[in-house]
């Protein structure tokens, strides 16, 4: 059986290249980057050239203001729990969307606890931030917004640096996350008007376990986690020097590879748009044309999207039905009941997220088996009105 992966916003597979890059800090170049001697100052030098790339991927002014992390959620909460602890004179709210990835949410709540405020702007059936809704939504003492920059179930594309300036008009700093959209749209964290922003090195095509957080020249962060002072104090701990070097690398690749790759995956994702459109009652979530290039979320009356995961699956295809972070609980997504979506409506959806090994070939394969099976499971399902089971 030919096998056809589109869940690369799970996990994606690690680049050769990255591979190739990372091979000698498993073996031959092991130093320590604390230390002075030259095992040490190899390792040292391989960081500072990762931490340029990364810069380089987000137009960040100078590579010192990259810290590397264990990934998206570990940049996510040292830029929200972080700011939050240093910056609590000058304010106690917090403002963030209804559509969030969990690890904001939690890091949320957690503040929550400790004292902080935190509102919730909500996004239209689109997903989207109105920048007018979101100005007269920040309520007086608000210290930090928090606004991804893409969304990762159903593609949306926020407008940043519309969201950026607003923020700043009001005294506050803006965090982006960034771990969707990085790699796969520009991003440029000085135009955007951008603070803080997460990435991860797993959704660029390299190692997992690796992450970022871009922390702007001046802005005040605490570190949430403690010990011997490394990344300037922010995240203490021996680095890993393998993992950053290949998240340096991947980051490289994106940014050189990123507008024929976008334009590729892009056609892609029409493509299947396109087929999936021709089945009765099937619908697509996210915004139709401002959504990441990799991206098509559609959702079919009637069926639940587990059903068409599993089924999909035993033809050697795998999707997902929504966000793997969150994939624990039965709940349907909640970016799909931020987006005003019913229930029933909410578990009928599928996430088919593209990567750099899908071909025309993958799609058509797609297009060929999915009608059937969507037939079938709506000819089983009890909510299939008669007069729709096609």
């Amino acid at each position: 059986m030919r096998r056809v992966y589109m869940d690369y916003q799970a996990g994606s597979p690690v680049d050769p290249r990255v591979i190739q890059a990372m091979t000698p800090y498993f073996g031959t170049a092991y130093g320590n980057p604390s230390s002075t001697h030259g095992y040490g100052q190899e390792a040292r030098a391989a960081v500072d050239e990762a931490r340029t790339k990364v810069a380089s991927l987000i137009g960040a002014q100078k590579k010192e203001e990259i810290v590397f992390t264990s990934g998206g959620t570990e940049s996510n909460n040292l830029a929200l729990i972080g700011i939050a602890q240093r910056n609590r004179e000058k304010g106690d709210t917090i403002v963030t969307s209804t559509i969030e990835h969990i690890s904001i949410i939690n890091a949320c709540k957690h503040l929550s606890k400790q004292g902080f405020k935190v509102e919730h702007v909500p996004v239209d059936n689109y997903g989207l931030v109105d920048p007018t809704t979101f100005e007269k939504s920040i309520p007086d003492r608000t210290f930090l917004v928090s606004i991804m920059y893409a969304n990762g179930e159903i593609g949306t594309l926020q407008p940043i640096a519309e969201i950026g300036r607003i923020a700043h008009d009001h005294g506050a700093l803006l965090h982006v996350d960034a771990v969707a959209a990085a790699g796969k749209v520009p991003i440029d964290v000085r135009r955007e008007n951008i603070d803080a922003l997460s990435l991860s090195s797993n959704d660029l095509y390299g190692p997992k376990g690796v992450g970022a957080l871009y922390v702007k020249d001046g802005v005040r962060i605490a570190p949430i986690m403690m010990g011997g002072g490394q990344e300037k104090g922010l995240r203490s701990g021996t680095e890993n020097v393998p993992g950053i070097v290949g998240m340096g690398r991947a980051a490289e690749i994106s940014h050189e590879e990123m507008p024929r790759e976008s334009a590729r995956l892009a056609r892609l994702r029409d493509r299947l748009r396109e087929g999936i459109e021709g089945i009765p009652h099937s619908y697509v979530n996210g915004h139709p044309t401002a959504r990441l290039p990799n991206n098509l979320n559609v959702r079919f009356s009637y069926i639940e999207g587990e059903s068409l995961v599993l089924s999909l699956d035993m033809e050697g295809i795998a999707v997902s039905s929504g966000s793997a972070c969150s994939s624990k609980t039965l709940e349907p997504s909640h970016v799909l009941r931020g987006i005003g979506l019913p229930h029933e409506q909410a578990h009928g959806s599928l996430l088919f997220s593209l990567g750099r090994w899908n071909t025309n070939e993958d799609a058509e394969q797609v297009l060929n088996v999915l009608p059937g099976i969507v037939t079938r499971l709506r000819r089983m399902s009890p909510l299939t009105p008669k007069e729709f089971q096609v």
